[in-house]
């Protein structure tokens, strides 16, 4: 068996140390070496049983006489050996606290190890609530007014969100006095900690209803439907959120209310695609049009315009509509619309048809024979 280190060594204060000093000792030893700042280290472990073992006798007065005349064999070595958690503790921690979190919170300033979480008895806001809604792909880029139903709770107008039936009282609750907290005191290790738990006897309301109210049967809200008018914005996409402050559940104890949240989606469009603020299409035009020009009308989502097509357009080619894209959100700006127009091959053709582009086809110098292409399989290339 391993000699044990004298405890004031261990501690690193000198045997005439006062309560103080041994507890400030104590408390920075017991943070250095504990296990959760040096995960899997048994050194650190070990180490962090011995501090506990020498402030387990040092910070009591009979057990500090004890040693301080007899030594270790002074003190009951059985009182500090295992017996679960980390040792000295005569059980562990569970044993001894009740709950590893409030420990820490005491001793960490609730810094994240294993801080125990506890309802709040102050003002609390009301949750957040979703609401998805689609729209058409034109109401998406000029704006559109929609009125929803939300399902959602309100303060009961029968008590006014008290939850008493009216002309009753609500007395405030006299086993935490309104807090909703029960705070115990425990003389620890560690010093005096102060666990706080929810109160059993009004269940963290501070208040005792004794007549509750018919309406909302104490709870002081009533589940209802409201009616809510959407104005959403032109140029709002797919994915686009709008908040509404203060359309959502009702805070708690004079805690403001939660937000709701439109979640908008946009239905596709069978001509028009969107990217960013600008819209693209295709258009399609005759061989005709494509060769000699021509003045056409192109649909819009403001409607039609006409736009000159130069002669000689090949297909695939691309023309921008100034402004007639969707409107940005940041800005007053517009996008663009980006027109591909694609020429149109003639599938069936009357002889006198044909007739006419063979000799358009000899016109511009083309010969059919073996080892060249036709005109219409040049054509036929061009538009694959």
């Amino acid at each position: 068996m391993a000699v044990k280190r004298d405890y004031y060594e261990v501690l690193g204060v000198g045997k005439s140390a006062v309560e103080e000093e041994i507890k400030k000792a104590y408390r920075q030893l017991a943070k250095k070496y504990h296990p959760d700042m040096n995960q899997g280290d048994k050194e650190a472990e070990g180490k962090f049983k011995e501090v506990n073992e020498a402030y387990e006798v040092l910070s009591d007065k009979d057990k500090r006489a004890k040693y301080d005349q007899f030594g270790h064999a002074g003190v009951d070595p059985n009182g500090f050996a295992g017996g679960g958690g980390f040792g000295g503790f005569g059980g562990g921690f569970e044993g001894s606290f009740g709950d590893v979190g409030d420990i820490f919170d005491a001793f960490f300033g609730g810094s994240g190890f294993g801080a125990s979480s506890r309802r709040k008895s102050g003002p609390q806001r009301g949750a957040d609530l979703k609401y998805e809604i689609e729209i058409d792909f034109k109401e998406a880029v000029f704006g559109v007014t929609r009125e929803i139903q939300i399902a959602r709770n309100e303060s009961c107008k029968e008590c006014n969100g008290s939850g008493a039936k009216p002309g009753s009282k609500v007395e405030t609750c006299k086993t935490c006095g309104g807090s909703g907290e029960q705070k115990f005191t425990q003389n620890t290790v560690f010093g005096r900690v102060v666990n706080v738990r929810t109160c059993e006897e009004c269940h963290g309301e501070g208040k005792i209803i004794k007549e509750p109210c018919s309406q909302c049967i104490g709870k002081g809200t009533v589940r209802k439907t409201r009616k809510i008018t959407l104005d959403i914005p032109a140029g709002v996409d797919t994915g686009s959120i709008m908040p509404l402050r203060g359309e959502g559940e009702p805070g708690l104890k004079g805690g403001p209310n939660g937000d709701l949240y439109i979640y908008i989606r946009v239905k596709p469009h069978s001509q028009f695609r969107r990217e960013g603020i600008n819209l693209y299409c295709e258009i399609p035009i005759s061989f005709a049009q494509a060769a000699l020009g021509d003045d056409i009308q192109i649909e819009t989502l403001d409607g039609d315009v006409e736009y000159a097509i130069p002669e000689g357009t090949q297909t695939g080619t691309t023309f921008k509509i100034r402004n007639k894209g969707v409107p940005s959100l940041k800005s007053k700006s517009r996008g663009d619309l980006y027109v591909t127009v694609k020429v149109n091959v003639p599938k069936k053709l009357t002889e006198q048809q044909k007739d006419l582009l063979r000799k358009f086809s000899q016109a511009v110098g083309e010969h059919e024979g073996a080892h060249s292409k036709s005109f219409f399989g040049k054509m036929k290339d061009a538009f694959k």
